[in-house]
């Protein structure tokens, strides 16, 4: 392996979001970076990829601490641009993938919907090490502190490396760095979004709807993703794409199933 790994940033929130500015600037010096991001903003497509139309690639102006940083604007989904990034953008296969910094927690069910964590999430299936990194607060927030923690994070993923396929979801307080009060190894909370669409009618007097919802945290355990933010540390969960409930398949074969007639 070259000196320098070779450490791919992207995101949902689009090739323009402060966070992803913060993230690259805070791997800048850790490794070679390069950036591979959407061209508009793809929040909660989770992990879609485009399969019936043409994706394409525009080099991007993008400045670090240390001068320009090679980047691509791309026509996609976060998972898109990991997998043409991998396979045609960069000089070789990346030693890290690191997605953010989401504006906005993807803690609990949100990592379903979240393209933030989809992309990590591609590039674990394709066996790279990934951190999927949120701040946790939807407008503003201290971008500069969560790079800072990332940076923490990635170093300590590219010194030790992560087991096969799982990758790390990475949730962080919005509070000065000197107040985050360290890291917690948790699990995803037990939670969920009761939704509702409002009905609106357009100019023309046709029906639209739009999906309005609450967060609902069905968990009270200390040990969770939730639990962690609310006590002001940052939440680092190990997840998976292997989505099998493994604890059931033996009671399921137990079932009567109904005969082919």
């Amino acid at each position: 392996m070259p000196d320098k790994p070779l450490i791919l940033v992207c995101n949902d929130d689009g090739i323009d979001a402060p966070g992803i500015a913060a993230l690259a600037a805070a791997m800048d010096g850790l490794g070679e970076v390069r950036v591979a991001a959407p061209v508009h903003e793809q929040s909660a497509v989770g992990h879609a990829i485009t399969v019936r139309d043409p994706v394409r690639a525009f080099p991007w102006p993008f400045r670090g601490p240390s001068g320009s940083i090679p980047a691509h604007a791309v026509t996609g989904t976060p998972a898109d641009c990991v997998k043409l990034a991998i396979d045609k953008l960069l000089p070789r296969v990346p030693d890290l993938v690191v997605s953010g910094i989401n504006q906005g927690p993807n803690t609990a069910v949100n990592v379903i919907y979240s393209g933030t964590v989809s992309a990590a999430t591609e590039a674990a299936i394709l066996g790279i090490d990934a951190v999927a990194v949120s701040l946790c607060r939807w407008r503003g927030g201290d971008f500069e502190a969560a790079g800072l923690v990332a940076r923490s994070i990635a170093e300590s993923v590219l010194k030790k490396r992560l087991p096969p396929g799982i990758l790390l979801n990475v949730n962080i307080p919005d509070l000065p760095y000197d107040r985050i009060l360290g890291v917690r190894v948790t699990r995803q909370a037990k939670a969920r979004w009761e939704e509702s669409f409002h009905e609106r009618r357009d100019p023309l007097d046709r029906p639209y709807y739009w999906l309005t919802g609450e967060f609902v945290n069905l968990d009270e355990g200390e040990d969770t993703d939730l639990g962690a933010i609310d006590a002001g540390y940052v939440s680092v969960t190990p997840i998976h794409h292997d989505m099998t409930a493994h604890e059931h398949i033996v009671p399921l074969r137990d079932w009567t199933w109904t005969e082919k007639h």
